[in-house]
Formats: C-alpha cells, sequence, structure tokens
C-alpha cells in the first residue's frame, strides 16, 4: 500500500490541482493587501457602504440616482423650491414635458422644477434635473422665450455635460482613482457646478445648438430663444450669462440656425404674450 506521501507524489493531477488552489488563494490575498484609493480592502468598503462611480460609461439609470442626490444636496444648501402656487409648477412641467419628449435623450425621467429665487438665471444638473428660477419666468415676454431657455437647459443634460465637468473636475482635484471617483465626492461636485462654475464656452454653444433644434422639434417658434438671449446680452442684472458664459456671436449664432428655415412652419406658435402673463399670473 502506497503511504500518502508517495501517491501524492505520482499523482500528477492532483498536484497540479493543489498548486492552482494554492496560487488563487496568493492572489486573493495580495489583492486584498493592495491598497485602494480609500486606503481599505474592497470588503471594507462593502461593508461601509462606499459607493465608486464609472464616470466613463454611466448608465441612465446611475447618472439619475446621481442626479438625485445632487438635487437632495442643493436643496441641503437653500436652493427653495417654489410652492405658494401649484399651478405655476404645473404649468413649467407641462412646458419641460413637452420639450423632454422631442430632446436627444427622450428616455431619461425629467425632473423640472420652480426655484423660488428673483434672480434670472436657470441650471441644470445630470440625470434630468431642471431647474427655473421665479425671476426668469417673470422676465420671459412668452412661453417661446421660456421655452428656449429649458431647451438650453435640456441641452446641458443630453449632452452630458455636467457629467464631462464632473470627470475633468475628478481628474484635476484627485478625487478619482482606479475604483472611479467616490459617489459622495462626486455630489459635492456636482453641487458645485450646479451653483458656482460656469459651463465651458464648447458646452454653452453644443446647448444652444441642441435647445435651438429641440424648440423648433416641440413645434415652438424658435425666435422666442433669440430674442430671450437678445434681452439677456443687453441686460446688467441677469445671472444667466455668469454662469452661462456668452461663446462669441452667440445671438448671429442662432440667427443663422433661425434663417436655415427649418422650423419656419412654427411661427407664432408660443409667442401670445397675453396668454403668456395669464398663465404665470400670481407668481
Amino acid at each position: 500500500m502506497l503511504s500518502p506521501l508517495t501517491y501524492f507524489k505520482k499523482n500528477s493531477i492532483l498536484r497540479r490541482g493543489l498548486y492552482g488552489l494554492m496560487a488563487t488563494l496568493m492572489a486573493i490575498t495580495i489583492g486584498l493587501a493592495t491598497p485602494t484609493p480609500s486606503h481599505a480592502s474592497l470588503f471594507d468598503l462593502i461593508f461601509q457602504g462606499i459607493r465608486y462611480v464609472q464616470l466613463g460609461n454611466m448608465s441612465n439609470r446611475d447618472e439619475v440616482n446621481l442626479g438625485t442626490q445632487i438635487d437632495r444636496q442643493l436643496k441641503a444648501q437653500g436652493v427653495r423650491v417654489y410652492n405658494r402656487n401649484p399651478a405655476i409648477n404645473s404649468y413649467i412641467n407641462e412646458i419641460g414635458q413637452r420639450l423632454a419628449a422631442t430632446s436627444d435623450r427622450p428616455d431619461l425621467p425629467y425632473t423640472f422644477q420652480v426655484v423660488d429665487n428673483n434672480s434670472v438665471n436657470a441650471f441644470a444638473t445630470t440625470g434630468g434635473f431642471v431647474y427655473i428660477q421665479t425671476g426668469l419666468i417673470r422676465a420671459a415676454e412668452n412661453e417661446a422665450e421660456l421655452a428656449g431657455v429649458m431647451a438650453h437647459e435640456i441641452g446641458h443634460i443630453t449632452g452630458r455635460h455636467a457629467l464631462n465637468q464632473m470627470r475633468q473636475q475628478a481628474l484635476a482635484s484627485g478625487v478619482a482613482g482606479s475604483l472611479g471617483v467616490r459617489q459622495d465626492a462626486l455630489v459635492g461636485l456636482g453641487v458645485q457646478l450646479a451653483l458656482q462654475l460656469p459651463n465651458s464656452r464648447e458646452a454653452e454653444h453644443d446647448a444652444d445648438r441642441r435647445g435651438f433644434n429641440n424648440l423648433g422639434r416641440a413645434g415652438y417658434d424658435t425666435t422666442g430663444f433669440i430674442s430671450f438671449m437678445r434681452k439677456l446680452e443687453g441686460g446688467r442684472t441677469a445671472e444667466f450669462l455668469s454662469t452661462h458664459p456668452n461663446p462669441g456671436n452667440r445671438v448671429n449664432n442662432l440667427q443663422n440656425m433661425h434663417s436655415a428655415g427649418t422650423f419656419a412652419a412654427n411661427t407664432g406658435v408660443g409667442t401670445d404674450a397675453a396668454a403668456y402673463r395669464n398663465r404665470i399670473r400670481g407668481l
């Protein structure tokens, strides 16, 4: 009868299997011992509930989840949603959903909110969240003008401009690592981008183009976008241009798109000033 040691030496299959098991165990041990960007093992990160996000291949679901987290933080930091007249919120959502349906990304669940702030401004964040301030609603002459600004903000979302800017900021600040970016850090960047940091000129030009075409597809008179941008450029109190830098010849670029005549059939749609004032009455 062979001894266990002799049997082991003669059985090559058993020997190879044992060596493979030993190699696997060593690889797992080395992997767990390798530090992550937060200097914790992967198991530690799971137990702590820390989530890392990969910005390069983010799904719509993850983008909406990130936008939801940013939305909560924006409100925690003082962004007040207008709630004195539900009819106003309903009207803005009505315009927004009409534009969302004809946007470049109609599959996102868009959320349109009125912000109780007298400044002439609007902004958006990832995942379909659009914010229109009461000051801008009052400043618009008609629905087509307001819809033009809203279409522009939707253009930032469909162009993934906030995500691209977050990626650049994460790399520049060193918060991105091999696992991606921690979601809490990403939320902080998203809040900063929405409230403080301006978009790039390239992003503004792209949002103008996307917004203009979307406005036309939704059936609005595209001159509304042009007239409101002309009004903003000539004003002194609008905050819109401080967070949305002028990419140069903005009105001229929009007029050139209008001259192409693609949406000529929409002439006059949404330009009734009296009807608009009636819809925002009580704001």
